[in-house]
């Protein structure tokens, strides 16, 4: 068995006339977070530890902010697509803690409810999910939230045939990636909205 950690980290300004969703959930609050998707920035940084710690790349590699098909997404989405690519590469989440830091709203009244959702969106058990608020005292980030996030991971054993292409293909194709998470989540998933890169053409056909 191996284990992999992953870093994760984003900061978003307050905005006015925008929701506030942190960690997906939608809460009550006069500004939200400016950003090219909802800016949900605790999403954003579980994803990209996710990402890093399969070595995958990070989310604008996925979700390029100049992207305007991106415009307005909902950040689960980018969490479906970093959660692939850590089944695909033959790991499972172990747990994960979480830091977010801003003034205003207050996390600790809401981080049960966000851990929650946060561990309903990664299908882990609640203990494995673990969600701090701080307030960044003595720094000017009033209209400022950081989110920090590790990310644990170990190996699972795969079908000897998914495990050939979670080792040795470098470019999987769609249908070689769906049935490696069926194999390994025991259900199918569609992955035809998500924002994984594959190859136009194959440069070993080039002369």
């Amino acid at each position: 068995m191996s284990m992999r950690i992953g870093l994760g980290f984003d900061s978003h300004a307050f905005k006015e006339g925008v929701p506030l969703v942190i960690g997906g959930l939608k809460i009550d609050h006069p500004q939200g977070l400016a950003g090219h998707s909802d800016g949900d920035l605790l999403l954003h940084a579980i994803t990209d530890a996710l990402l890093g710690a399969v070595s995958a790349g990070d989310i604008g590699t996925f979700f390029p902010p100049t992207d305007p098909k991106w415009k307005g997404a909902d950040s689960t989405l980018f969490l479906e697509t970093a959660l692939e690519e850590v089944a695909l590469a033959g790991y499972k989440i172990v747990n994960l803690d979480c830091v977010l830091i801003m003034h205003r709203p207050k996390i600790v009244p809401i981080a049960g409810e966000m851990r929650e959702r946060v561990a309903d969106l990664l299908s882990l058990e609640l203990n494995r999910v673990s969600i701090k608020g701080k307030t960044p005292e003595g720094l000017s980030q009033d209209g400022t939230a950081v989110a920090h996030v590790v990310v644990l991971l170990e190996s699972i054993e795969l079908p000897d045939s998914h495990k050939k292409l979670a080792i040795h293909a470098d470019r999987p194709s769609e249908s070689d990636i769906e049935d490696a998470i069926t194999a390994i989540a025991g259900q199918p998933r569609d992955i035809t909205a998500l924002g994984r890169k594959l190859p136009t053409f194959d440069t070993d056909d080039l002369t």
